[in-house]
């Protein structure tokens, strides 16, 4: 009938919200002092994107290079997906290329000439669907510090488990005749 619109219908897609890890690089975290940490954007190809949704990547061995003014992410292992086309496949641990604004990138770069400096990957994880990577200005520690900052781990852990027993007996005891 003329002067009548059909009802709308609204479509909406899902997108994922919230922050989801696919690989975490925990022995940065041990080797090296974190000065300051920055997200990146990953320039990704193919069906890269669906093995880190299946969690296919490995950041072992990754470290970041500043490259004619760009920073490119070496040595991180995302596998081929099996399902995807045969003439997409790529290299499992190409460089990729992080995205960032020129200021970040001008105020890295300034700060890894520094000696002792470096820009190590933390982690790769899905943010609100982009695929993002943790990267961090730090420098390396010695076998000392690493063995001091595992005492102080340690002294804290030992510290919480008092702690926790106190409250724990402090619950447990009877408040009084029944």
């Amino acid at each position: 009938m003329p002067g009548l619109q059909p009802d709308l219908v609204e479509v909406t897609a899902t997108r994922e919200t919230g922050r989801r890890l696919i690989a975490s690089n925990r022995r940065a975290r041990h080797d090296y002092t974190i000065l300051r940490t920055y997200e990146a954007g990953i320039v990704l190809i193919g069906n890269e994107v669906k093995s880190l949704r299946a969690g296919h990547a490995s950041l072992a061995g990754a470290f970041v290079q500043e490259d004619d003014g760009e920073l490119m992410l070496h040595g991180l292992h995302i596998a081929d997906h099996g399902y995807g086309r045969r003439g997409t496949r790529s290299q499992p641990r190409r460089t990729r290329k992080l995205l960032l604004h020129r200021s970040e990138i001008d105020k890295i770069t300034g700060r890894l000439g520094d000696t002792g400096v470096a820009l190590v990957p933390l982690s790769l994880y899905f943010q609100d669907g982009w695929a993002k990577v943790e990267i961090a200005l730090a420098r390396g520690r010695r076998s000392f510090d690493k063995r001091q900052a595992i005492a102080e781990r340690d002294a804290d852990r030992e510290i919480a488990r008092e702690l926790s027993g106190r409250l724990r007996r402090r619950r447990r005891r009877p408040r009084g005749p029944k």
